[in-house]
C-alpha cells in the first residue's frame, strides 16, 4: 500500500512552496531592469510560452492587464504563421519556457530580432537559446518538480507563475496604479461597482426624499417618515440641512417617554449630522457609515441643500458588499 494521500498532499505543496522561495534570492539588477523596460513600454507586452508555460503566459499576460500593463499571449504555433505580425517595434516580448529550447519558440527568435524588440526571458537555464537571445533572463529553475517522476511541470510553472505576479505587482509601484484604475478594468467586478458607482446614481432624490420643517410636530414628522420608508426624516430651514431623526433617535424617544403630540422636530433631532455630496464615490457612503456606525446620511451640494438620501439599504441593494 503507497503513501497516504494527505502526506503526498502535504510533500507537494512543500516542494513547491520550496521553490518559491528559491526565488527571493534571485530578484536582482535583472529583474529591475526587466520591470523598468516594462513599465518603459510604449506598446504591448506580448506573452509567448507553450504547453503548460502557455497557460502561465496567459495568466500571467491577464494580470499584467488587470493591473495597468496592456499584455495579451501569442501562441507561438500561431506566430510562427502569421500572428509574428502584430508584434511591433514599440512592444516588449516575454518568452517562458523552462528548458528554453523550446522548438516553436525559437523559430520565432529571428523574426523578433529583425524588428528590434526587447525580450525578456523565463527559463530554468540562462545558457539556453531563449535565454541567451533575451536582454533580461529571469530564473526560475527549481530543484526538482512535485511529481513524484521529477516530469510533469509543477514546480516549475509553480515558480514561473509566482515571478509573473512579482513583476505585475512591481509594475503596480511603479506605476503608481490605484484602485481606482483597478476598478476601469474590472467594471462588472464588486471593486469595480463600488468604486465607479457614485451617490447621485442609486441615493433617493425629489419626492422619495423625507423632508420636514424644523416646526413641524415630531408626531407628524413620524407620518412622513413612515411614507418614505427610510428609516429617518431630515429637517430643514431653507432647503439647508439642519438636522436628521432616525428610527435609532425614535426608539431612545420612546424609551424617554416623551411627548410626542406636543415636542417639535427640531427639538429632538441630531444636529451636525454626517452627510454626503452626490459626486462622492458610493464606497464612501458605505466608509461613513461603517466608521460611524449609522445607516442613513443626508446628500447634499456645496451650499448644504438637501438633493438626495441614502441608506445601508440602498448601498445593499446596489451590490457594493
Amino acid at each position: 500500500m503507497g503513501k497516504p494521500v494527505t502526506e503526498i498532499a502535504k510533500a507537494v505543496i512543500q516542494t513547491e512552496a520550496d521553490s518559491i522561495l528559491l526565488l527571493k534570492d534571485r530578484i536582482d539588477q535583472k529583474f529591475d531592469g526587466a520591470c523598468h523596460l516594462l513599465a518603459a513600454c510604449k506598446g504591448k507586452v506580448i506573452l509567448i510560452g507553450m504547453g503548460k508555460s502557455g497557460h502561465i503566459a496567459k495568466k500571467i499576460a491577464s494580470t499584467l492587464s488587470s493591473t495597468g500593463t496592456p499584455s495579451f499571449y501569442m501562441h507561438p504555433g500561431e506566430a510562427g504563421h502569421g500572428d509574428l505580425g502584430v508584434i511591433a517595434g514599440n512592444d516588449v516580448v516575454i518568452m517562458i519556457s523552462y528548458s528554453g529550447e523550446s522548438d516553436e519558440m525559437i523559430s520565432l527568435l529571428p523574426g523578433i530580432k529583425r524588428i528590434n524588440v526587447p525580450i525578456i526571458s523565463m527559463t530554468g537555464n540562462s545558457n539556453s537559446s531563449i535565454g541567451m537571445s533575451s536582454q533580461f533572463h529571469l530564473d526560475v529553475s527549481v530543484k526538482k518538480e512535485a511529481c513524484p517522476n521529477n516530469l510533469a511541470p509543477t514546480s516549475s510553472t509553480t515558480a514561473a507563475l509566482v515571478m509573473g505576479d512579482a513583476i505585475a505587482i512591481s509594475l503596480i509601484n511603479i506605476n503608481n496604479f490605484s484602485s481606482d484604475d483597478f476598478a476601469m478594468s474590472h467594471p462588472s467586478g464588486t471593486l469595480g461597482r463600488r468604486l465607479l458607482t457614485f451617490v447621485s446614481s442609486i441615493m433617493k432624490s425629489g419626492e422619495d426624499i423625507p423632508i420636514v420643517s424644523k416646526a413641524e410636530l415630531l408626531i407628524d414628522s413620524l407620518l412622513v417618515m413612515s411614507e418614505k420608508a427610510l428609516g429617518m426624516v431630515l429637517i430643514v430651514e431653507n432647503h439647508k440641512l439642519l438636522g436628521i431623526f432616525t428610527d435609532g433617535d425614535l426608539r431612545r424617544a420612546i424609551e424617554s417617554n416623551i411627548n410626542f403630540q406636543e415636542l417639535t422636530i427640531e427639538e429632538v433631532m441630531t444636529r451636525d449630522c454626517k452627510s454626503i455630496e452626490a459626486h462622492e464615490p458610493a464606497l464612501i457612503a458605505m466608509q461613513l457609515m461603517e466608521k460611524y456606525r449609522i445607516t442613513s446620511l443626508p446628500v447634499i451640494d456645496s451650499n448644504i441643500q438637501i438633493v438626495g438620501a441614502i441608506t445601508m439599504h440602498i448601498l445593499i441593494q446596489a451590490k457594493l458588499f
